[in-house]
């Protein structure tokens, strides 16, 4: 029986070769610039169109939110501070206005930043993608089913892993579409669910780099029969995200304070005011 389900395993382990070295390839463009595989029929550029659609609908959701605001503060007296300048809001609109229009271009930026810091991890480990497979696989059909078992383990997370990728890929994709919609929180003294956006957008680039670095550490040291250190490695590589999330991300409950904070001042002149009249 035991014998019988090595040689399983090894025929598990043997189908999935041919995908093995392929996944190790590509993968910081793969998370990055995930329009660039997504190929459709028709030629046209999946991002750039997108992006134009979103970006006039987020044009004019910062138009109507500034004349709102507008409004609101030196109308109606009922939002904001009516004695603040009207210039500050003014700016916070063309700030709102340039991160929607250059944030592509800034976004090239970043990627460049996160590929070399990828590369440099990556020559201090010492690992490349090109690994002898057919080898490692040998060695655990001579170690015994309960290794052969691990290895089996260790491949289902390298493919869990990959997928985590993927989905990264498209992650970054909606979060690069949408970026228009959320400068409008730009026109906020808080910055509304920009601030939020920006952190989604910095946990996502900072679990690219960590996931590869411990996916090709794990490999490395699962190849080199440190069979209990390269799973570690890959199933801390899987978990990268929830960890990070734990610091990265905010609840975004400090606009309330903030709000409570101005009301009680308002009130407090108000009270002021009363007793001087008085």
């Amino acid at each position: 029986m035991d014998k019988i389900l090595l040689l399983l395993i090894i025929a598990l382990l043997n189908g999935s070769l041919m995908y093995l070295d392929n996944l190790l390839q590509e993968i910081v463009p793969l998370s990055l610039y995930a329009e660039r595989y997504m190929t459709l029929t028709t030629g046209a550029n999946l991002l750039e169109s997108l992006y134009d659609i979103v970006f006039t609908y987020g044009v004019a959701l910062m138009i109507l939110k500034f004349l709102k605001k507008g409004f609101e503060i030196y109308v109606l007296w009922a939002d904001g501070d009516p004695d603040e300048e009207p210039l500050f809001l003014l700016t916070n609109f063309f700030k709102a206005m340039a991160v929607a229009i250059c944030f592509p271009t800034i976004y090239i930026w970043l990627g460049k930043i996160v590929e070399e810091l990828t590369d440099q991890l990556l020559a201090v480990i010492g690992q490349s993608t090109h690994y002898n497979w057919q080898t490692w696989v040998n060695a655990l059909e001579s170690a015994g089913l309960v290794t052969a078992v691990f290895g089996l383990i260790f491949v289902a997370c390298f493919f869990i892993l990959y997928f985590q990728f993927l989905m990264r890929g498209l992650e970054m994709f909606i979060l690069r579409v949408g970026i228009p919609l959320a400068c409008s929180g730009l026109l906020d003294n808080d910055k509304g669910v920009f601030r939020a956006y920006a952190q989604k957008f910095t946990q996502s680039m900072l679990a690219v780099v960590i996931q590869i670095a411990l996916a090709k550490l794990g490999v490395g040291l699962m190849l080199q029969n440190h069979v209990f250190w390269g799973m570690a490695c890959m199933m801390l590589a899987i978990k990268t995200p929830r960890f990070l999330s734990d610091f990265l991300i905010t609840t975004g409950g400090g606009g309330g304070v903030v709000n409570n904070l101005y009301h009680s001042v308002k009130l407090v002149g108000m009270a002021r005011k009363m007793m001087k009249a008085g």
